[in-house]
């Protein structure tokens, strides 16, 4: 041993390195410390993770009642369309006892009348659609139907007229 007390050589050099005593007794609520939080960042972690899986699953079920929402809206949409087409407008008409309007007249800016007004009556008039020829080239002519070149386009007539 050595005049201070310390005895020479390697076990020396490791008792300098780690002192006994008082010195122990400092380092203990630090390192409690760091274990708190290290482990209150490990649980807090935790919590966030299953928060963010809630959420995800929360958010799937919101994306599927979102789907099945825009699915009834379509389908409510195409009721609405088939109620407002006119086939459609025509028959519950018929179901009411409405019958269609007899031939209108008008009233010019100086107050003369066009046209000669008729009574409604319940004979049919229905909505029909006659195919006229379109013509799309030079080769399509009136009449030709079935030539290459030409279509067909639909205008609305009413019988008797």
């Amino acid at each position: 041993m050595s005049a201070q007390g310390r005895p020479r050589g390697r076990p020396g050099r490791l008792s300098a390195l780690f002192p006994s005593g008082a010195g122990n007794a400092a380092r203990t609520p630090f390192v409690l410390l760091v274990v708190v939080l290290l482990g209150s960042g490990l649980i807090s972690l935790l919590l966030l993770n299953s928060a963010l899986n809630q959420g995800s699953f929360e958010l799937s079920k919101l994306e599927k009642k979102t789907d099945e929402l825009t699915d009834e809206q379509q389908a409510l949409q195409q009721e609405v369309d088939s109620y407002s087409a006119p086939g459609g407008l025509e028959r519950r008409a018929r179901e009411l006892g409405m019958v269609p309007g007899g031939t209108p007249a008008f009233l010019n800016p100086d107050g003369t009348v066009r046209g000669k007004p008729s009574e409604a009556t319940s004979g049919p008039a229905p909505m029909s659609f006659r195919v006229r020829p379109l013509l799309t080239g030079p080769s399509a002519l009136p009449g030709t139907a079935g030539a290459p070149g030409a279509g067909a386009a639909l205008s609305p007539t009413t019988f008797g007229r």
